[in-house]
C-alpha cells in the first residue's frame, strides 16, 4: 500500500431524510474532497442530494458513477471494478474520496463492493455506517422490529417469498416496489397481509404510508419497504 495514497470511505446517508445523517458522515464528507456517487441514467443522484440536505458540498469534486441494473454477475461486476477504476485515479493522487450511498453500507450496498474492489487493489478503504431504511420505516410504523427471543429477516424481492415468509418473528422486505404485487399475493397466500404495512420513500418528499396493503397503487417506488410483524 502507498502511503501517499488517498482513503476511500463508503458513507451511509440513510433513507432520505437529511436530519438522519450521522455526525461521522457529516464530518467525512466535509473532509473529503472528491465524493463519489450513484448516478441513474435519467442523471438523478439521490444520495449525493440527501448528502445536500445536510451540508453545502459546491465546492467539492463530484464524481458520477454508472452501474448497472442487470441481473446478469459478470456484468454488475463489470461496472464495480469500472467504478472502482474511476475512484483509483483520484486516491493514487493522494486526495480522500467518500462515496454516499443510502442506507447503510453494510446492506445491500453498491458502495461495498467498490469498498472491496479497492481493499482488493490494496487501497485503504473505511466503511462509516448509516441508518438503515427498515429502522427508519419501522420509526415511521411506530413499531418495534424484535421482540424477546424472536427473529428478525431482511429478506429482498427475489427471494422464495412462499418459503420466507414462514420464518418466525418480524420479517422485512426490502426493494419490494418492482414486484409489490406479487408480493401482496404471497402475503395472503400464508395469511399475514392483516399484519404487514409499508413505507416508500421514507424520509423523501415523496414518502408515502400504506398500513392496509389492499390500497396499494398501481405503480409504487422502487424504494419500498414492508414490515411483516412477527408471527
Amino acid at each position: 500500500m502507498n502511503s501517499a495514497n488517498g482513503t476511500f470511505y463508503a458513507v451511509g446517508v440513510g433513507p432520505g431524510d437529511p436530519e438522519l445523517l450521522t455526525l461521522q458522515a457529516v464530518n467525512l464528507l466535509r473532509q473529503c474532497p472528491v465524493i463519489a456517487a450513484p448516478q441513474t441514467k435519467s442523471g438523478q443522484m439521490l444520495a449525493l442530494d440527501i448528502a445536500q440536505g445536510a451540508l453545502d458540498l459546491r465546492e467539492k469534486e463530484i464524481l458520477p458513477l454508472s452501474f448497472t441494473m442487470s441481473h446478469e454477475p459478470s456484468l454488475r461486476e463489470e461496472s464495480y471494478q469500472t467504478a472502482a477504476r474511476q475512484i483509483e485515479a483520484f486516491l493514487q493522487k493522494g486526495l480522500d474520496v467518500a462515496m454516499v450511498n443510502l442506507g447503510d453500507v453494510s446492506i445491500f450496498a453498491t458502495a461495498y463492493y467498490i469498498f472491496a474492489e479497492l481493499r482488493n487493489d490494496g487501497f485503504e478503504a473505511v466503511m462509516a455506517p448509516g441508518v438503515t431504511s427498515f429502522s427508519a420505516v419501522a420509526a415511521r410504523l411506530g413499531c418495534s422490529l424484535t421482540q424477546i427471543d424472536a427473529p428478525l429477516h431482511i429478506i429482498p424481492a427475489s427471494a422464495d417469498l412462499d418459503l420466507a415468509l414462514q420464518f418466525p418473528g418480524t420479517k422485512v422486505l426490502m426493494k419490494s416496489g418492482s414486484a409489490i404485487h406479487e408480493t401482496v399475493q404471497a402475503l395472503e397466500r400464508v395469511g399475514l397481509l392483516d399484519r404487514a404495512a409499508l413505507v416508500a420513500d421514507c424520509g423523501l418528499p415523496t414518502e408515502q404510508v400504506y398500513r392496509d396493503l389492499c390500497e396499494l397503487p398501481e405503480n409504487l417506488s422502487y424504494f419500498a419497504t414492508i414490515i411483516v410483524q412477527g408471527a
